[in-house]
């Protein structure tokens, strides 16, 4: 209990909220590190996931070599990525490993979505003479939507709290908050520095439920 009172009050401490050092300016660098990883991977994985949903074939396999990914830690990934040349572009490590992180529940959720749309509403829009791109954009990927929304959710948390990773590579965001308490033997920087974590994470995850109970076609799957 001493402990969570002396990470409040490190908190607390309005020193520690500003300057480049300060919360405030490693939260920037966390949510632009979680954003910049989570387009990245939307860019990948949805794509791939949509079209492979649509045409019906390959997305299990597509799922199971991204889901392969999983077995790997984060950390070891950067770790590997520090030693090649990928290690000489600054945040490229960090931004690689977040992002094959990431890919797995983007992919998995969207071809799953895809797959679940009702069959006889696709044969219906069929019957209606709609082409392959109109079925996947005017039907499919709208009935989908909720399922591919639910995966952006879960990318959008595991990277938030996984992050944290880029203060090992020399990276900004709020593991340097927790780095820099254990370099100082700082137990209430440490504790505090979790905490930010955890509670930027449920507000990510709270942003997006309501993003996902607002978007259409929740009621009609």
């Amino acid at each position: 209990m001493r402990t969570l009172t002396d990470g409040w009050d490190w908190l607390a401490d309005s020193a520690h909220w500003a300057g480049d050092d300060g919360i405030w300016h490693r939260l920037t660098q966390h949510l632009v590190l979680t954003v910049v990883c989570l387009v990245i991977s939307c860019l990948i994985a949805l794509p791939v996931a949509l079209v492979l949903g649509h045409l019906g074939r390959g997305g299990a396999l597509a799922v199971n070599i991204s889901n392969v990914g999983r077995a790997v830690p984060t950390f070891a990934v950067l770790v590997l990525l520090l030693l090649t040349p990928i290690g000489d572009w600054g945040d490229g490590p960090t931004v690689v490993a977040l992002v094959l992180f990431a890919v797995p529940p983007l992919l998995t959720n969207a071809y799953v979505g895809m797959r679940e749309v009702d069959r006889d509403v696709v044969r219906a829009a069929r019957g209606m003479g709609m082409t392959g791109r109109q079925l996947l954009w005017r039907v499919e990927a709208p009935l989908a939507l909720p399922m591919i929304l639910g995966g952006v959710r879960i990318a959008a948390v595991q990277l938030v709290a996984t992050a944290t990773i880029a203060a090992l590579a020399g990276g900004g965001g709020l593991g340097r908050i927790i780095t820099a308490g254990f370099n100082l033997a700082s137990t209430p920087q440490v504790v505090a520095g979790a905490v930010l974590v955890a509670v930027f994470a449920l507000l990510v995850e709270g942003v997006f439920e309501v993003v996902e109970r607002l978007a259409p076609g929740r009621g009609t799957r």
